[in-house]
């Protein structure tokens, strides 16, 4: 099946930014969005980036020229298709791959599929000749992932790999610590990501449950370790090596249709990482774990200078100069309110949503070929940890990372 047209719907914000925009300096570019069914494509890639976009009248690139985004709904279930075009006043959907691919018009194609199908169509949209833009993992194996990367340099479209923990508040803070030398020299960093999610029986599970078979491409080595890479990568340097441990603490769980199953993927994954110029880093990942801190996710960062604790939105200071001296006594309450000794470090600007802000770059690297890095090579080092780290958890040691290249 082809594209589907449908009646266009546009809300009254739409209609003020249409009649806002300079039409002839105006330039469209249609993006073929794979897996917007799913929660991520939609609420992340879909509403809250390229229709975000819309609604404030397309991306300024700043030399007159402004993008339009317009989206060509792609899947495998067309009455689901349907639904979010007419909800959102979009005009094309289609079940074909290939057709859209066929297609002179489409300039980008974007992949939020589930992993295992993800290689395949990033092959052809490459082969079609369409720049692409994709989730992570690229592809279920290093060897797959660097192919594409070549594929692309070789066909000469533009690329990019989502890493948007990059471009999340409390990151960017820590990032501008980084920057400004606060921590000295860097020791270390401690992760920790997780929540329970629901096993399925009597409360629906968070997530799909393709997560949790490894025929599926499921597992949290799969799933987290390509973003612990480039967190990593760019705050405080290449991996080097990694040891990992990892489990399956739940192995029963019920699917989206209320049916038992054997979960044969990693649930939990606790990683040591070793980092250029002496980092140690460690992160514990788990689908299997209740929280007690204050984000899904928080990095602590120690340095000869100060510290940092740094979660999704928020980061958390404390310098050389106010450290207390706490001495261990275990025959005593304790008498200091140790969270209360950190400083909260100031917002200083407005933030993007994060996914949103590296659709920007991307489209802006696309159109002008602005300078981008997070291509999929980069996207390759994802895959190559998962790889080494699910290595080690089999073999019980320690692997070395070595530097890819095309």
């Amino acid at each position: 099946m082809g594209i589907v047209s449908q009646a266009t719907r546009h809300t009254a914000a739409q209609k003020r930014a249409l009649g806002g925009t300079d039409v002839t300096r105006r330039t469209t570019v249609r993006i073929a969005m794979n897996g917007v069914t799913g929660r991520m494509g939609y609420r992340q890639h879909l509403v809250r980036s390229i229709l975000a976009l819309r609604e404030q009248g397309g991306l300024d690139l700043g030399d007159g020229t402004v993008l339009w985004p317009e989206p060509v709904l792609l899947g495998r279930r067309e009455h689901a298709l349907r639904e979010i075009a007419a909800r959102h006043g979009l005009e094309h959907v289609s079940t074909d791959l290939d057709a859209v691919l066929a297609d002179p018009d489409v300039d980008i194609y974007f992949d939020a599929q589930v992993t295992a199908a993800r290689e395949e169509a990033l092959r052809k949209a490459i082969a079609a000749g369409k720049h692409v833009y994709t989730e992570k993992p690229t592809a279920t194996g290093l060897a797959g992932a660097l192919e594409l990367a070549r594929l692309a340099r070789e066909k000469g479209v533009r690329h990019g790999v989502v890493q948007d923990k990059l471009f999340l508040p409390g990151l960017l803070k820590l990032k501008r610590l980084v920057d400004g030398g606060f921590f000295g020299r860097v020791l270390s960093v401690r992760g920790e990501f997780g929540y329970w999610v629901f096993e399925g029986d009597w409360q629906r599970a968070q997530r799909p449950s393709w997560n949790y078979r490894a025929e599926d491409g499921g597992g949290i080595v799969v799933d987290m370790f390509p973003h612990w890479e480039y967190v990593l990568h760019e705050l405080f340097g290449r991996v080097t090596s990694v040891q990992a441990l990892t489990a399956t603490h739940v192995p029963r769980r019920w699917d989206e249709h209320g049916r038992p199953y054997t979960a044969t993927a990693d649930d939990a994954a606790y990683g040591l990482f070793e980092l250029d110029g002496g980092v140690v880093a460690q992160i514990n990942s788990s689908w299997a774990v209740r929280v007690h801190r204050d984000e899904l996710v928080e990095f602590q960062v120690d340095g000869t200078q100060g510290s940092a604790v740094a979660g999704l939105r928020d980061c958390r200071v404390q310098h050389r100069s106010a450290t207390p001296k706490p001495v261990w006594n275990p025959d005593v309450p304790a008498t200091e309110r140790f969270r209360d000794q950190w400083q909260q470090v100031p917002d200083n600007g407005e933030f993007k949503n994060g996914f949103k802000a590296q659709w920007e770059l991307f489209l802006q690297h696309v159109h002008t070929g602005a300078p981008y890095r997070w291509d999929l090579l980069a996207g390759a080092r994802g895959v190559q940890l998962a790889e080494l780290g699910l290595k080690s958890a089999v073999e019980g040691r320690r692997q070395t990372v070595p530097e890819i290249a095309l």
